[in-house]
């Protein structure tokens, strides 16, 4: 690759109260090249980006386009000079369609009115850069989306501005292995056409497949810069500033796993069907599967979001239902959700706060004697230390925590609780390196310590490195069980029903 920079960052710095962001940062990006920005979380490249994108201004440096030096005051300043971010947290209007979405504030006119047919026609020669997935048109609510569908819209917005420059921020955080594939593709075709991609991932295989430059941030400077394509393990040496031994444990021995905890027999609802499984104490069960495959909705059965209205669930060998996430709580089922954010975070209170929950109000409306010693701050303290949490201060808002660390809290909350089964849904999703490896750990201790755990993961090298047992789904059943020594190929011919696993 070679060409002057289409944008090119010198001797960054910016500081915050008590913070210095970045120092001395300088960054590039050619024409058709793809830029992997790699660091853990907090190391400064979301400040890198938001200097880049005219969200902040830096103290010292200059940004160029082209060779033309910019001071960016505001967003779309940057947005009219060709910079497009697509973020991890989605910037979408829930209540407006696809199409409205894309043209947000520069919708086609015609005669004064807003041109409705040169806007959808538009909306489809954009999604049809992705084949057009079943279920995204132009008219289609986002709202009605899942939240991959919600990550090619970002994506598609991008595009339809024309950009030259288009930074993605973990692009395949929501999305399934074949989707992924559909973005590998659409990154290809970016470099082709000459866009330069600043792409900023956690996941080294992408890094590996995508990137043609490498520059490493760590504690707000560039810790490695790579010209050539560098290995994983030089790449995750300049992220943490060691050597992560043993990045994903030590699986269970055939000692370690004990009896079935749950068990499920010809269980099904409007989504599963035929569902056959047992998750025993002291082992990772993984699930694989396409995106509407049925591994979230078997999660949400078995937590009682979902009920199964057929077959039955057995715990420890006795018959239960569950009407409702309170029934399977008080059974002792827990589960992470995928969108921590959405779904189980209170983002303005505590740490401490949100890690008691569960345990206030399980003894308070329950009578959970075992909870009552997490409802006071030292039981709950010594837990969050347990869980090597890592914050200045319980009383810090939880949004101010890493998504590390975040988790590690959630999982506190559950542990107060005791539960027999622990579901985890997409567990490292929007964590760095490092505390993927602490997350994969702590799912082990868990797992030693006598808890089922179900780990429902899109991404296929965690599923095959985390789980002692491999369950792949497809269109709502159970195609194919596998021991960790599947490959990932042998994994996607069951869940595209090229393929059957045998019983592991």
């Amino acid at each position: 690759m070679s060409g002057a920079p289409v944008i090119e960052m010198r001797d960054i710095s910016k500081s915050f109260p008590a913070v210095k962001a970045l120092s001395g940062v300088s960054f590039s990006c050619r024409r058709g090249e793809v830029h992997a920005l790699c660091g853990e979380n907090g190391a400064g490249k979301s400040t890198l980006i938001k200097i880049l994108s005219g969200v902040y201004r830096p103290d010292e440096g200059e940004v160029l386009i082209e060779g033309q030096p910019q001071q960016f005051r505001h967003p779309l300043a940057a947005l009219e000079a060709g910079i497009s971010v697509i973020y991890q947290e989605f910037s979408l209007l829930r209540e407006r369609t696809v199409a409205q979405n894309l043209f947000l504030g520069r919708e086609p006119r015609r005669h004064g009115l807003i041109d409705a047919r040169a806007m959808d026609a538009e909306t489809r020669r954009v999604l049809g850069l992705f084949g057009i997935r079943h279920g995204i048109t132009p008219d289609t609510l986002v709202a009605d989306l899942d939240v991959a569908s919600q990550q090619m819209v970002e994506i598609a917005k991008a595009l339809s501005l024309n950009a030259k420059v288009i930074v993605m921020d973990e692009p395949t955080a929501a999305l399934n292995e074949a989707e992924c594939e559909v973005l590998f593709a659409l990154v290809e075709r970016l470099r082709a056409s000459g866009t330069a991609v600043i792409y900023i991932t956690h996941r080294m295989r992408e890094v590996t497949r995508l990137a043609d430059r490498v520059t490493v941030i760590k504690d707000g400077t560039v810790a490695a810069s790579f010209d050539h394509m560098p290995t994983p393990d030089a790449i995750v040496r300049a992220m943490v500033g060691r050597d992560i031994a043993a990045y994903y444990p030590e699986p269970a021995a055939a000692a370690d796993i004990g009896e079935t905890v749950l068990s499920v027999s010809n269980g099904g609802n409007s989504a599963l069907h035929n569902i056959d499984l047992q998750l025993r104490a002291g082992e990772i069960v993984g699930f694989a599967g396409l995106q509407g495959a049925g591994r979230s909705a078997l999660a949400m059965a078995l937590f009682g979001a979902n009920p199964l209205t057929t077959g039955s669930i057995s715990l420890h060998g006795q018959e239960v239902r569950f009407g409702s996430p309170r029934d399977a709580i008080r059974a002792g089922i827990g589960l992470l959700p995928g969108d921590r954010k959405g779904e189980a975070l209170v983002l303005m209170q505590s740490v401490r706060d949100n890690a008691m929950l569960s345990a206030r109000s399980f003894a308070a409306l329950l009578g959970r004697r075992d909870a009552n010693r997490f409802t006071d701050l030292k039981g709950m303290d010594a837990l969050l230390d347990s869980m090597k949490v890592r914050a200045p201060s319980y009383e810090q808002e939880m949004r101010f925590l890493s998504g590390g660390n975040q988790q590690k809290a959630l999982v506190a909350r559950w542990l107060a609780l005791k539960p027999k089964v622990l579901i985890f849904i997409e567990p490292t999703r929007g964590i760095d390196v490092d505390a993927k490896a602490s997350i994969y750990h702590l799912m082990r201790e868990l797992a030693r310590a006598g808890t089922a755990i179900m780990m429902v993961s899109s991404d296929l090298p965690e599923i095959l490195g985390a789980s002692d047992r491999i369950v792949v789904m497809r269109e709502g059943r159970i195609a194919g069980t596998f021991d960790r020594t599947a490959t990932e190929a042998e994994l996607m011919l069951a869940a595209t029903g090229q393929a059957q696993g045998v019983a592991a």
